[in-house]
């Protein structure tokens, strides 16, 4: 795992932690369209935010150790929902529809980019976002854009790197230097940056054992 500041990594206890909540039964619940379809919020949950393609529901297969709980496509925009999976009787993971460029009618995008704004500015039980940056990429305006409301809706988020197995190391420092920087600008931001590869399981436990012991 790289961490842009001195913290120090999750320990083998919360990893365990961690190991212990992931292996649990974890279950599709539904793909909610409006806020009126949202489950109660009688749990912590966590949720997953980042540009179209940028492998959420990837990771969140990774998380769970499940190939096929949540949909992955290579065609940006696919993922029209807020969809809540359940992890366990005290958690939920919620895969938010991916922003900017999307392969949707323009219509269609501007619908569910005003769902995932209200649902991140008004989800009393949720403890933190996660804003995946593709390590190939790093921040991006629409990325900026994403953390700046979240800065406006007070809602804690963590920066994780996706596909960081497809990363040079000569080009890893000069990726972190430039994510380190935009996040300086965002009072929302927990400082630590987590890396992770999906492919070959780089940072999965560090991502468990944060979610699960989470307050």
């Amino acid at each position: 795992m790289q961490i842009a500041f001195p913290f120090a990594e999750p320990d083998d206890s919360a990893r365990e932690i961690g190991r212990k909540l992931f292996a649990g039964e974890t279950e599709f619940l539904k793909g909610v369209v409006a806020m009126g379809g949202l489950p109660p919020d009688d749990r912590r949950e966590v949720c997953f935010a980042g540009r179209s393609n940028v492998g959420k529901s990837t990771l969140i297969n990774a998380l769970t150790g499940r190939k096929a709980l949540a949909r992955a496509s290579n065609t940006p925009g696919r993922t029209q929902e807020i969809n809540f999976f359940t992890c366990g009787p005290e958690l939920y993971l919620v895969d938010l529809p991916g922003y900017g460029f999307a392969n949707a009618p323009v219509a269609v995008v501007e619908k569910w980019q005003r769902l995932l704004k209200t649902y991140l500015s008004g989800r009393a039980s949720l403890r933190r976002a996660f804003v995946l940056i593709d390590s190939r990429h790093g921040v991006k305006a629409v990325d900026e854009e994403i953390m700046t409301l979240l800065d406006k809706a007070a809602v804690t988020f963590q920066v994780v790197l996706t596909k960081a197995d497809k990363v040079k190391a000569t080009d890893r420092e000069r990726m972190l230097k430039q994510v380190r920087s935009a996040l300086q600008k965002h009072p929302a931001s927990f400082p630590e940056i987590i890396s992770t590869s999906s492919e070959t399981g780089d940072g999965i436990a560090d991502l468990r054992a944060i979610i699960a012991t989470l307050e």
